[in-house]
This record gives C-alpha cells, sequence and structure tokens, in this order.
C-alpha cells in the first residue's frame, strides 16, 4: 500500500470516530415549533429556515429536527456548520416546484458549513417529472425543462457527515459535494427514476479525504462518480477517496471518474462494489487538462449493457479513456490504475484508449473476467468516445474481450474472456490492440468469438 493511502485509511479512520451522534444534552431545535405545518401543502421554507438559523446561533451541539410523521414542503435552505440536520423517521422533505421558491440552484446547500452533519432516516422526495417537459419514447427518457434543481449542493464544508437518509426522485444531480474535506457518506440510500437524465447519485468535485460506504443507488445517470469540474474559485484536486461496499444500479456508469477533469484526481479506491446494472460497468473518462492516476478498482462485480441512444455509454464493461474535449485541450495524463478481481457480464468491450497527446499508460489488470453477451435488442458493434469534438462520438467499431489502443505498459494478469449465447457477427478477437507498447500478457484466456474466421489475439 502506497504512503498516502495509508495517509487516507488513517483520515477515514479518524473521521469516522469524530463524527459522532447528537449529544444527549444537545439543543433541539423542532421545526414544527418554529411554525412548519408540515402538512406537504403549506410552503415551509421560512419556518425551517427559522430554526436553522436559530440552532446556529446557538452553537455547540444543536439539531434542527424534522419530527417524524409529516411533510415538509420546501425550496432553497442555507445550511450551517456546528449542527446536525435531522430528518426522523417517517419524516419526508418535499421540494417545491415553483422556481419562485429558491433563491439558488439547490434545495438543501451550505457553504464554509464546518461539522455538518444530514442525519436521520427520513426521506427526500425530488418530484422529478414536475421539471420535466415530456417523454420521449425513441430515446427512452423524459426531457427536462429550462430549469431544475440539484437535491444537496455543499460546497467549501469540512468534517462533513450525510448517514442514513433516503433521497430520491430527483430532477437533477443529487448528493454534490464541492471543494469539501474530510467527508463520511454511510449508509445513504438513493432512489431515483431510471429514465431523468443528469440524476447523478453522489458526485465529490474537488473534494480530499472522502469516505463513502454502504451505500444502496439507483438512478438515471452516474451512481457514485468523481469530478473536477471548472469554477471559478480553485478548489484543488479531488483526492484520497475510498468508496466501498456500496451496490448501484444506474443507466450510466456504476463507479466513475470524469468526464470533467480541469484538475487532478488520484489516490482513489474503489472495493467491494457490486453494480447490477449500467450501460457502463468501471469507468475513467479523461477529457480536459487534469491527471488521473494512482487508482484502484477492487473485488467488484458488474453488468453493462447497451440503452437507447441518447444514453451514454454503449455497453462497456470497463472503459479507461483519454480523449480531448475540444481541439484546443491540451488533456491531462490518465496512468497507475489497478483493477484486481474484477468480474462481469457486459454486451461490450473492456477499453483502455490513449489519443495521439495523451497516451494511457502503466495500467494493471489482475485476475479480471468478463463474459460477452448480448441480450438487449440496442444496435452493436459501437464504441461511445463522447464527450469529445475532436474524434468521432459514436465509433463503428468490432466487440473484442479487451480493445486496447495508444496505450503504454499495460499488464493483463490472470485475465480471461468469454463469449455467452448468440454472438453476433461483430463479437470478434479476445484481445486487440492498436499502437501499443510494453503490453505484458500472464496467463491470459480467451479465444476469439468466431474462431474461424478471426485469431484469439490481435497485434496492429
Amino acid at each position: 500500500m502506497k504512503t498516502s493511502q495509508k495517509i487516507a485509511l488513517v483520515a477515514f479512520f479518524a473521521l469516522a470516530l469524530a463524527i459522532s451522534p447528537r449529544a444527549a444534552g444537545a439543543n433541539i431545535f423542532d421545526v414544527l415549533k418554529f411554525g412548519a405545518a408540515g402538512d406537504g401543502v403549506t410552503l415551509d421554507t421560512a419556518a425551517i429556515q427559522r430554526a436553522i438559523d436559530a440552532a446556529a446561533a446557538a452553537g455547540g451541539d444543536a439539531q434542527v429536527l424534522l419530527p417524524g410523521g409529516h411533510r415538509y414542503l420546501t425550496g432553497s435552505l442555507e445550511l450551517r456548520g456546528n449542527m446536525d440536520f435531522h430528518l426522523a423517521r417517517h419524516a419526508g422533505l418535499l421540494i417545491s416546484t415553483n422556481r419562485a421558491d429558491y433563491s439558488g440552484d439547490a434545495v438543501l446547500a451550505a457553504s464554509n458549513a464546518p461539522n455538518l452533519r444530514i442525519t436521520g432516516s427520513g426521506s427526500i422526495s425530488g418530484r422529478s417529472l414536475s421539471f420535466m417537459t415530456r417523454y420521449d419514447a425513441a430515446g427512452q427518457w423524459w426531457l427536462f425543462a429550462p430549469w431544475r434543481p440539484k437535491m444537496f449542493v455543499l460546497t467549501a464544508c469540512t468534517n462533513l457527515l450525510v448517514r442514513d437518509i433516503t433521497f430520491g426522485d430527483a430532477p437533477f444531480w443529487g448528493l454534490h459535494l464541492l471543494g469539501c474535506r474530510d467527508v463520511l457518506v454511510d449508509h445513504v440510500t438513493v432512489r431515483n427514476r431510471l429514465d431523468v437524465p443528469n440524476c447523478d447519485g453522489i458526485d465529490p468535485d474537488h473534494c480530499v479525504n472522502v469516505e463513502i460506504r454502504d451505500c444502496d443507488l439507483v438512478c438515471g445517470d452516474d451512481a457514485i462518480v468523481i469530478k473536477t469540474t471548472r469554477q471559478t474559485s480553485d478548489f484543488g484536486p479531488s483526492a484520497n477517496i475510498f468508496v466501498h461496499d456500496c451496490v448501484l444500479r444506474t443507466q450510466d456508469s456504476g463507479l466513475k471518474i470524469g468526464t470533467e477533469t480541469v484538475s487532478d484526481i488520484h489516490d482513489i479506491r474503489f472495493e467491494r462494489c457490486k453494480i447490477s446494472s449500467g450501460s457502463r460497468g468501471l469507468t475513467i473518462q479523461l477529457r480536459d487538462e487534469g491527471s488521473v492516476y494512482d487508482v484502484t478498482f477492487r473485488d467488484i462485480q458488474f453488468q453493462a449493457r447497451y440503452h437507447a441512444a441518447p444514453w451514454w455509454g454503449r455497453g462497456e464493461a470497463i472503459s479507461l479513456t483519454a480523449m480531448p474535449r475540444a481541439p484546443e485541450t491540451k488533456t491531462g495524463s490518465l496512468h497507475d490504475i489497478v483493477f484486481q478481481n474484477v468480474t462481469g457480464r457486459a454486451e461490450n468491450s473492456i477499453r483502455i484508449e490513449g489519443s495521439a497527446g495523451s497516451r494511457v499508460h502503466d495500467v494493471r489488470l489482475e485476475n479480471v473476467a468478463v463474459t460477452l453477451a448480448r441480450w438487449t435488442r440496442h444496435p452493436g458493434g459501437l464504441f461511445d468516445n463522447r464527450p469529445t469534438r475532436v474524434l468521432q462520438p459514436i465509433e463503428p467499431h468490432d466487440t473484442p474481450g479487451f480493445c486496447i489502443r495508444h496505450a503504454d505498459n499495460i499488464t493483463l494478469k490472470n485475465c480471461a474472456v468469454k463469449w455467452g449465447g448468440a454472438v453476433p457477427d461483430y463479437f470478434s478477437s479476445a484481445l486487440e490492440t492498436e499502437d501499443v507498447a510494453g503490453l505484458k500478457l500472464d496467463k491470459f484466456q480467451g479465444e476469439a468469438a468466431h474462431p474461424g474466421r478471426d485469431d484469439a489475439i490481435i497485434f496492429n
């Protein structure tokens, strides 16, 4: 284990010990006592905000309590530091569909709020279809209106805890963590619609020292995705992030880094996760000037499939790509990536692909096994390179087990390819390479999908 990873683990354990349940003698600020109706009809934003502000003024270990048995209709709320925002069991936060009820672009926002806790077994409903215009049957998704809120935008918060809550039916991104440090996301449940686009589950963005554990996510877009988006302030890299023991279902990637990579992303670990369905299994998409390195995927199961044309991804089992977003982009470097004990079923290849200005290098796959089959009716024989305005966005390509292009120092150890069910014409070799230097094969197993037609391994 690298020194940086050891440091990260120490930070995670320290954080878990430091973030404890509310002390028995803490001040409780019950939103009903501040005028909330809790009937799901009356707008309770002002009453809840009064409770939040009173708790902040009290200081210490204050709790803002949303008692159970009530539904609280709300627009934008600004959370403060040094408090526990607590949704009790059977408490529901219902978001307003009226744009005038929002002071920003999020339902729950916080900025520079230290020691903030968002806890409880209550739920938050995003009422996503109220922010859509119509259903597109061909694309199998809802088309969204010009404005829709994020569920959470928590910015520059330190020692942050999000535990036990459920949110769902989000119209846009779910838990967006921007520039936060020392974060624990624990046992969070997400139940978004699979046919609503852009409703990500959890998005650490320019965040450092983050642990995401024991979460259960269903969402139309990426389930857990680590980013560094372009901002007016410099929030630095995303680093020392540990995601483990999560169950994920999505129309996009289960576990992902990118596509927004304007700053470095490094020292990332994904472990012991199960992706029951997605358009890609494991994904790193480098498209900007930042670099992505020191990333480990370990002990992961996945299933990846094709979806209708507008959805992102084309059923790739694993997709590591470093491609320029635009002609003027100077793409960073994608390197030192490890996949270990990863197994799954997919409708498309394991891809490792760099580009002329950014060759992928030093990638190791050990005990990685994929079974390729087709079980959906969507067109196959395609690679999804989006977003890029330099390369072909949707590229017609045969489907090998492993496809490696424009890369250096790639190791495949104890890796295997199998073919399942009826094998289409465009299924091809077990391994296909193009412009690859330093490829190491150690006990690689697999034959061509059509042994009489193709070689098992093709070097170009």
